[in-house]
């Protein structure tokens, strides 16, 4: 599930987004089946996933669309990158494009139940948007909450949870509390091609969060970046693992 602009869509209805259902998803790939990375692409975010996300075990991406992203990941050597997004009609058409890839997984899956996947298979997940299309939805609190306890769930110990978002973190932060993640905050300027983000930052070097959760050093108001949460799920902080 992956986006082609920055405008929310509309539903029938008026006014509410239907960013969560899959006849949405469906229609727009299959009215627009050209390749499209949601906010950023591989190259651009390469230093950090390699800094958080073990190139030998598996790691999935939630709601890849038809993102060059993953394979990005396999050519930068990573053995197993599983995909999953609820329109069966892009996965049908990454199936087919990467069909003799064995690196590249694609499976169709709602990330609000991905039963399907084992507790505890992947080192770090992935998301490029689909939390924040969740939250432009229908039932958004709701579904953000089932999304990330599944995430969690198929998570290994210390598994790593990579969100890249445009939420600052006085919006994503009381969300990602309820699951006592140990969360680190990176930045990156949303046009890496111009210098117009006015933020400096090394892209590895994590922003200082104060003991509330909020930056100990401004950004700045006009400053032009994705935010970039990294969870990392830690079992014995106390969390259920009840399926």
């Amino acid at each position: 599930m992956t986006a082609a602009n920055n405008t929310p869509a509309s539903s029938s209805s008026g006014g509410t987004q239907a960013y969560g259902e899959a006849w949405y998803w469906d229609n727009r790939y299959t009215h627009d089946p050209s390749t499209f990375d949601w906010y950023q692409k591989y190259a651009s975010l390469s230093p950090l996933i390699r800094l958080y996300a073990p190139r030998h075990h598996p790691i999935l991406v939630v709601g890849c669309g038809n993102s060059a992203f993953s394979e990005g990941m396999v050519e930068d050597g990573y053995d197993e990158v599983v995909n999953v997004d609820i329109s069966s009609v892009v996965i049908e058409a990454m199936q087919n494009k990467y069909s003799t890839c064995p690196h590249l997984k694609y499976m169709m899956m709602d990330v609000r139940d991905m039963s399907a996947l084992g507790r505890g298979t992947f080192a770090a997940v992935i998301d490029k948007g689909t939390l924040d299309s969740l939250l432009c939805g229908h039932n958004s609190r709701d579904n953000a909450a089932k999304m990330l306890e599944e995430v969690w769930r198929v998570l290994k110990d210390k598994g790593v949870y990579i969100l890249i978002t445009y939420g600052s973190p006085v919006y994503r932060l009381s969300l990602l509390k309820e699951l006592n993640w140990t969360t680190k905050l990176h930045v990156i300027g949303k046009h890496q091609s111009e210098n117009s983000s006015n933020w400096s930052r090394e892209l590895t070097s994590p922003v200082p969060l104060d003991v509330n959760g909020s930056f100990s050093e401004a950004v700045g108001m006009n400053a032009v970046v994705h935010y970039i949460y990294v969870c990392i799920k830690d079992d014995s902080s106390g969390k259920s693992e009840e399926a």
